[in-house]
């Protein structure tokens, strides 16, 4: 590596953990003056769950516009590392919703809980730069999909779409993907942990991407490109029991996140401003961010191939029903 990052790997990692909480208080209600929106019949205080990443800038940047007051909604953002962590929280009732990948619930239907996709919230984009990537240290030698054969690789939640498209695109490249090892490490943790040599490669999202190519990384591109273009990066999902006991709720976090989405998308600075906010990166560090396409259209999620690529490679054991999976 050229430079040490672990002084700014470990502030981000701190502000992930401990700042998200805080991103969640009621901004002051606007007087008369200010706003002549109505003001919602009712209000909800809700906690989601979501990845402390740029891809949470959505979330972030329509906190900060107004965007869940205005639905009645004191909004208070949980960190979570993947999906899958976030199945559990839900369970308990510790929190409300999350944000995650689809894995998560996939193997929380087949396992028998009443997991629900409400929406789809981002998608990886289908041309380079994509949103995620591999990216190798310069001392493993890595330099392309077949190279990862015998390698360490990092994952922040294992044997999810990360790993799953990773060994594919290893395949398709005439490597060996049943020679990787795959370990566990925290997004925040992955540029420190490819500087330390304890790893030969992370799959990470932006910010973490950037810091590791700055560094002298090598990006191999993103693995969702390599084989599904375009697939759904996070998704929104909550329990059958919550939707039940306050539908009017649901209603409401749906259509709130729906507009952020939709906020995001077209406030491309705002959602920047915010990511660099929140997770205290320099806004010239914020500026070469790949952002996702931001969508609440579970139709272009590309649900099914994932799945299909999940059993060819037996990730599961068998199809999750979409037709109960998708809430209606």
């Amino acid at each position: 590596m050229k430079r040490s990052i672990l002084g700014g790997v470990a502030l981000v990692a701190a502000v992930a953990l401990v700042g998200c909480t805080d991103s969640g208080a009621p901004a002051p209600a606007p007087t008369p003056s200010e706003s002549d929106a109505p003001a919602p019949a009712e209000t909800y205080d809700i906690k989601v769950a979501a990845l402390p990443i740029a891809e949470t800038g959505a979330i972030w940047a329509a906190l900060d516009a107004g965007i869940f007051e205005e639905h009645g909604i004191n909004l208070e953002i949980l960190p979570a590392q993947g999906g899958a962590q976030a199945i559990p929280a839900l369970v308990s009732g510790d929190i409300d919703f999350a944000i995650g990948q689809p894995f998560g619930p996939f193997r929380a239907a087949l396992a028998g809980e009443q997991v629900r996709l409400l929406t789809n919230y981002a998608n990886s984009l289908p041309e380079n730069p994509d949103v995620n990537s591999v990216v190798a240290s310069a001392a493993s030698g890595v330099t392309r999909w077949a190279d990862l054969s015998g390698k360490k690789v990092s994952v922040n939640s294992p044997n999810a779409a990360g790993d799953l498209t990773i060994r594919a695109a290893v395949a398709a490249d005439g490597g060996d993907p049943s020679t990787i090892e795959f370990v566990v490490v925290a997004f925040p943790d992955a540029p420190g942990q490819l500087e330390a040599g304890t790893i030969d490669a992370a799959w990470v999202p932006d910010p973490f991407r950037g810091m590791i190519v700055e560094a002298g990384g090598t990006d191999l591109g993103g693995p969702y490109q390599a084989t599904i273009p375009g697939l759904t990066v996070l998704t929104n999902f909550t329990l059958q029991s919550v939707i039940d006991e306050d539908p009017g709720k649901v209603e409401a976090w749906n259509a709130a996140l729906t507009d952020a989405l939709a906020y995001a998308s077209e406030h491309e600075d705002e959602v920047r401003a915010a990511i660099s906010k929140y997770l205290e990166i320099p806004e010239a560090g914020v500026a070469g961010i790949v952002l996702p396409e931001f969508t609440a259209d579970l139709g272009t999620a590309h649900l099914q191939e994932l799945i299909d690529l999940a059993l060819e490679f037996g990730y599961l054991d068998q199809a999750p029903d979409l037709s109960q999976l998708i809430a209606q």
